[in-house]
């Protein structure tokens, strides 16, 4: 019977067959001990010359890293370790021998490891990594589908910017002159809301800021939502809903990863419970306290996200920010109307923003005025303004990045192991 590992203990006593790759081997005498990875997890293998053919002995002997293979025993409770598994091997079956495979037990430097990224995958913490990323993607969608939004994607090509084309990568497209790599789906899913209501997409973006620090990435993935009759406080309901349902479903189906990742649980566990708001202005005053030389009406950066939540234990809402350092079609603040409606989201432990969000400004020529003011051209947004032209209404929305989600859940220090195949400003292979 063939089985995955994560089948062990329900098969004692049974004799199964495991497919996969030798992850690690060790001898003592007779007896060799193999830990195999099947994609699913790993199996402990138990190889006793004593009581397997000489064929079988000797496929055992030659077997080296990373060699695939197929084998087959008996199911075992192991005989120290309390509901541990391992297989008692009668047949050993390899498919490829493999021949020095370049990533040893030793320490290797950052630069090595990502020119060998196809084969580091193969290690633990990446494939806890890379399972933890499925799983945020999951309860994303779950927890979306659940508040009524439907995935509608977006372009990748677009004829212009949703926040300017400084940082975009510009593409010829045939005869009709230059396009640019999506930066974000925002615009066009809020022309569906019009037919759906709520709606969200999920897909790459890209950003060509000339940027070398651990939180950024040129290619990286991107979950915009837009929702027809929500307004700003409403907004960040949802967004606390959603992120804490990614730390609720990642804790209960990435025990094992978060284990191989050494994450502490118990600050994510802290982390979900209500979390604290600042306005802006109320921000720039706590970081004054805490010694920070941030100037009011600047943007926040690392060092600042990192020091307004160094003594919290829950993800901060940073809201009502000056419009003259955020997007037009951010709805001004009638209270106050210097401020836009919008907000940032910034993790604890130095993760830094996970979510931007806003209200959206839903009056045409409010909207006219804001893009005359940032100098953009009408033209290039006219079917923008048709929006609302024909039905508008109060509506909201925000992006979650996928990769800085990743990075807060594992734990790990640096961006560019939540992404399989990184794209830097100074990496494009393999």
């Amino acid at each position: 019977m063939e089985i995955r590992s994560s089948e062990l203990g329900r098969q004692v006593g049974e004799n199964v067959t495991v497919k996969g790759w030798l992850f690690n081997k060790r001898s003592s005498g007779p007896i060799a001990f193999f830990e195999i990875r099947d994609g699913f997890g790993w199996v402990s293998a138990v190889i006793n010359k004593n009581d397997v053919s000489l064929t079988v002995w000797e496929n055992a002997e030659k077997l080296t890293q990373e060699s695939s293979l197929i084998v087959t025993g008996i199911v075992a409770k192991h005989p120290k370790k309390e509901n541990v598994f391992e297989l008692q091997v009668s047949d050993i079956q390899i498919l490829q021998l493999a021949k020095d495979f370049p990533i040893s037990k030793k320490e290797h430097g950052p630069d090595f490891l990502m020119d060998n990224r196809h084969l580091w995958l193969r290690s633990k913490s990446q494939w806890a990594i890379l399972r933890v990323r499925d799983a945020i993607i999951t309860a994303i969608n779950g927890y979306l589908h659940d508040q009524g939004f439907i995935k509608v994607d977006s372009p990748i090509f677009t004829p212009n910017a949703c926040e300017g084309t400084t940082t975009l990568f510009a593409v010829p497209y045939f005869d009709l002159g230059t396009a640019y790599l999506s930066q974000s789906g925002q615009l066009y899913i809020e022309a569906a809301i019009a037919s759906v209501g709520r709606c969200y997409d999920f897909g790459p973006v890209f950003r060509a800021e000339k940027s070398k620090t651990k939180r950024h990435l040129t290619e990286f993935w991107m979950m915009d939502a837009e929702a027809a009759f929500v307004e700003h406080d409403q907004n960040l309901q949802i967004q606390e809903g959603l992120v804490r349902h990614v730390i609720r479903h990642c804790l209960t189906n990435c025990a094992q990863e978060l284990v191989i990742l050494e994450r502490d649980v118990e600050k994510l566990k802290k982390a979900d419970a209500p979390f604290v708001r600042y306005t802006y202005d109320e921000a720039i005053q706590k970081l004054a306290e805490l010694g920070s030389d941030i100037k009011h009406g600047e943007d926040l950066g690392n060092d600042d996200e990192v020091l307004l939540t160094k003594n919290s234990d829950v993800p901060i809402f940073i809201e009502k920010w000056p419009k003259e350092i955020k997007p037009f079609y951010m709805k001004l603040d009638p209270a106050n109307p210097n401020r836009a409606l919008n907000d940032d989201l910034i993790a604890t432990e130095g993760a830094g923003e996970l979510i931007g969000g806003s209200q959206r400004e839903e009056d045409v020529d409010v909207l006219i005025e804001r893009m005359k003011h940032e100098g953009l051209n009408r033209a290039d947004y006219e079917w923008y303004l048709d929006l609302r032209r024909y039905g508008a209404v109060p509506h909201s929305g925000f992006g979650i990045g996928l990769e800085r989600a990743v990075r807060w859940i594992t734990g790990v220090e640096h961006i560019r192991e939540t992404i399989p195949f990184p794209r830097t400003i100074s990496r494009l292979k393999p």
